[in-house]
């Protein structure tokens, strides 16, 4: 193999590396507006619902501690690691903690909702975040025996 051809090839090697990177970045796109619209969905219907959103706290990222937050929302999971506020934010629950945080509280940075929640965990425990969100407005709701709920949007 010749200089030019070595040279062709990383080119090559180069321009599919770049397209596969693109083609994952709009796939993550994607993924994220899809589950950002569950969120303000689930964030209507709960408030629709009159479900009691609570004051969120924030674990230390050990696992220790527990800090308060300025965020009132639902929590999404049991561990309450994940929650929505009520401003249809997503948030992991989840802050490096210490002696401020304790004395002034935490401040937990939104991120963007995944559509798998705990998808690449070592657990291999992972649930779709509409099941979450629709078990959450089931089972918090103060109608029982409601008929006229709206389904979750689907993709």
């Amino acid at each position: 193999m010749g200089e030019r051809d070595g040279r062709e090839w990383r080119d090559q090697q180069r321009h599919a590396v770049r397209a596969h990177a693109d083609a994952d970045a709009r796939r993550r796109a994607a993924e994220h507006a899809e589950a950002a619209e569950l969120v303000a969905w689930f964030v209507a219907e709960a408030t629709r619902r009159g479900l009691r959103a609570t004051r969120l706290v924030a674990r230390g990222y050990n696992g220790r501690g527990r800090y308060r937050t300025r965020l009132t929302g639902w929590y999404v999971d049991r561990a309450r690691s994940r929650a929505v506020d009520v401003d249809g934010r997503f948030y992991l629950l989840t802050v490096p903690g210490g002696l401020r945080a304790r004395l002034f509280g935490a401040d937990p940075e939104p991120s963007p909702a995944p559509l798998i929640v705990g998808a690449g965990g070592r657990d291999g425990e992972s649930i779709p975040l509409r099941t979450l969100l629709t078990r959450l407005l089931d089972d918090g709701t103060d109608e029982p025996g409601s008929t006229t709920t709206p389904a979750a949007p689907r993709a």
